[in-house]
């Protein structure tokens, strides 16, 4: 099975930085997509940013401008780069994966890591 292992969440302040990190156990060329979800409290999940094999990158539309996905192909990591939080970014970040290769064909979560932007 895949395992993904996340990183880096924690308390900023608003305007303030933070640095995700979600290391897959198999090599990400076998996985179609990497993401971001976040769910808030009273919230559904919802997609943050996706980044794919080919490097094409997409984001909501809440974030676009202040996030950055990307993924490290030596390291097996996908990253999230949160500029400029906003207390409505508060919320549990989970990585997702798609793995396309027969032996691990699915898709696997992260455990989740809470992100507040407060004051």
């Amino acid at each position: 099975q895949v395992q993904l292992v996340q990183s880096g969440g924690g308390l900023v302040q608003p305007g303030g930085s933070l640095r995700l990190s979600c290391a897959a156990s198999i090599s990400i060329f076998s996985i179609y997509t990497l993401g971001w979800y976040r769910q808030a409290p009273g919230k559904q999940r919802e997609m943050v940013a996706v980044i794919t094999g080919s490097g094409s990158t997409g984001y909501a539309d809440s974030v676009k401008g202040r996030f950055t996905v990307s993924r490290d192909n030596a390291e097996n990591t996908v990253y999230l780069q949160m500029d400029g939080l906003k207390p409505e970014d508060t919320a549990v970040y989970y990585c997702n994966a798609d793995v396309a290769s027969i032996q691990y064909r699915g898709n696997y979560w992260g455990q989740g890591t809470q992100v507040t932007v407060s004051s």
